[in-house]
């Protein structure tokens, strides 16, 4: 039996087990809405010059609604179908997302960065027959598509729905400024279009009938995971998964969260599941006012979203966070009418969620969750309860649970890998019935991090168990090492991995991005020494001038193992050549 000792921690307004979940489908919650704030701003797409444009609720509504009809009466898609979508935040993205599950096809969100290798792999796997694709990234599509089954190709232009003379400025600096629309090569048709012929096409009858037998357990979205650990595989999010999620991380955060009257800043791309749920759905629901900011590199970026707009939230990742408190913009005015912020992806330094308290006057809490359960698992409660340093108690009607090798439950405070079961839990990955069956296991999904329970049943992560890092016989965890550097004045990033060692079979590396006024090696290693046990104090620095990301900012410690290798074997062959 699992033990449950959080069930007292939970806020006094946030109840420990889902209310009843009210609807079917994805498509009713995201009607309720449409319908119950439909004159109130859904999304705001803010450029980094604070060029601008806006949909409302019932905007996006019908919009979506002439995308749904597009696919299944225009295009000929049925229930079913998969429909890849590829572009970053902007106002587009709502709409098409909500048509496509509108027309009860499955949504394919897809990074608009992936190279054309990547795209193949994702558009084969998840046998989609359609595309929605940013137009700057086309010129990749002769490539692709002859090695897809994608028959439909949509374009869409970075200001659609942008007043005509902000949008045509817009167009013509991509154009003839920054050169950033290649020619488009392929057969397609415009977003506008598609948009025009469904309208023609539509009916209410239809609208309905597009959704005949989709429930709870239908599929949603293929939502891949990062391959950080391996082949990107799909994992098939239900409808179930994805409203209960919904309803689950809005009902945790209680008073915090309230109804029509939150602005929300999307720095995190919506393709991405943290957003897409957490961003999208969950505020989407809530009536909130979403603030799309097509990319947050560099932070500056950001700095008209903060100006022009009453953020009342943001969410993101660490380095997010500390990427605005370097920016001397943001220090100097932080946002005024901001009531909380949330934190997942990566683990969030301490020493960043202090600052952030410091400056902007208001909390910060730390999530924790995988593409594979829509994504989130727990969550700091807000309030006295909270715990730095840990990733929360589970949300309601969540399980978690700490096991050994064996699958059997560690006692509290011992290291173990983190199973879950809850209404959240995906159905499976996409054709892997293997991969599966490795990854659930009566009734638990097995997540790959090592973590540990408190008595009050809070969850600290120790770290990714592909990630540990094996010194002497000894475990590390980098996460732990990387929160001691990240403390150092000086340090802007940090990224910490296991590289080959003779004597001890893996030594620990640190990886530094670092301010203007860097710490030196010395200082570096003299803090471990002070602050670590021996074995886990690096046996190497390297200063670098920028640490490899995911879409989201997490950092790939995979890729950084891969340069120590590289570096590594590079230096042996040198050596070689040298002696012989």
């Amino acid at each position: 039996m699992t033990q449950r000792p959080w069930y007292t921690h939970y806020a006094d307004d946030v109840a420990p087990d889902l209310e009843t979940v009210p609807f079917e489908h994805l498509p009713a919650m995201i009607r309720h809405s449409g319908s119950a704030y439909s004159g109130t701003i859904a999304f705001t797409q803010c450029m980094p010059n604070g060029m601008n444009g806006s949909l409302t609720y019932a905007q996006v509504d019908a919009l979506s609604d002439d995308f749904a009809a597009y696919l299944r009466d225009v295009v000929g898609l049925a229930q079913g179908d998969r429909v890849a979508v590829q572009m970053p935040n902007c106002l587009a993205y709502p709409v098409v997302a909500f048509g496509v599950m509108k027309a009860g096809c499955v949504l394919v969100n897809t990074n608009p960065l992936y190279t054309a290798t990547e795209m193949v792999h994702q558009f084969s796997d998840s046998g989609a027959k359609a595309l929605v694709v940013i137009d700057m990234f086309a010129d990749r599509l002769p490539e692709v598509l002859p090695k897809t089954s994608i028959e439909t190709v949509v374009t869409v232009r970075i200001a659609e729905f942008f007043p005509p003379v902000i949008a045509g400025v817009i167009r013509m600096v991509q154009k003839f400024w920054s050169r950033s629309l290649p020619a488009i090569t392929v057969e397609h048709t415009a977003f506008q279009a598609a948009l025009s012929a469904g309208r023609a096409a539509k009916s209410a009858a239809a609208l309905t009938g597009y959704l005949d037998g989709v429930g709870a357990d239908t599929v949603a979205a293929l939502q891949y995971t990062g391959g950080t650990t391996g082949v990107s595989k799909g994992a098939m999010l239900s409808h179930g998964n994805l409203v209960s999620n919904t309803l689950q991380m809005v009902q945790m955060c209680g008073g915090y969260m309230r109804p029509g009257l939150e602005t929300v800043l999307t720095a995190l791309p919506l393709y991405h599941v943290f957003a897409f749920t957490v961003n999208l759905l969950g505020f989407y629901r809530l009536g909130a006012r979403n603030i799309l900011v097509p990319s947050p590199r560099p932070p500056s970026n950001l700095k008209r979203a903060f100006e022009n707009y009453k953020i009342t939230w943001v969410t993101g990742v660490n380095t997010l966070f500390n990427a605005l408190l370097n920016e001397r913009w943001f220090l100097d005015s932080p946002p005024r009418h901001l009531s909380a912020s949330a934190a997942g992806g990566m683990a969030l330094h301490e020493s960043v969620a202090a600052r952030w308290r410091e400056v902007t006057g208001t909390p910060i809490v730390e999530g924790y969750g995988l593409t594979e359960t829509s994504p989130v698992l727990s969550f700091n409660p807000f309030g006295p309860n909270a715990k730095d340093g840990t990733i929360g108690i589970p949300v309601p009607s969540t399980e978690l649970r700490c096991i050994d090798e064996a699958g059997n439950e560690v006692a509290p405070g011992m290291p173990g890998e983190i199973a879950a079961k809850g209404p959240q839990v995906m159905l499976g990955y996409w054709q892997r019935p293997e991969d599966t069956a490795a990854s659930i296991v009566d009734g638990w999904f097995r997540t790959g991090d090592v973590a540990e329970m408190d008595a009050d049943g809070f969850f600290t992560i120790v770290d990714r168990k592909k990630d540990m890092i094996l010194v002497s016989g000894f475990n590390v965890y980098p996460n732990e090492i990387e929160e001691r550097i990240a403390e150092l004045a000086g340090v802007l990033e940090v990224g910490v991995v296991g590289i080959p060692d003779d004597k001890s079979g893996e030594s620990v590396r640190a990886y530094i991005v670092s301010t203007a006024t860097p710490p030196t090696e010395a200082e570096v290693l003299t803090h471990c020494r002070e602050t670590l046990a021996a074995y886990k104090v690096p046996k190497s620095v390297r200063f670098v001038d920028e640490l490899p990301k995911s879409p989201i900012g997490k950092i790939l410690r995979r890729e950084l193992r891969a340069e120590a290798v590289t570096s590594a074997t590079a230096s042996i062959e040198t050596q070689g050549r040298e002696l012989s």
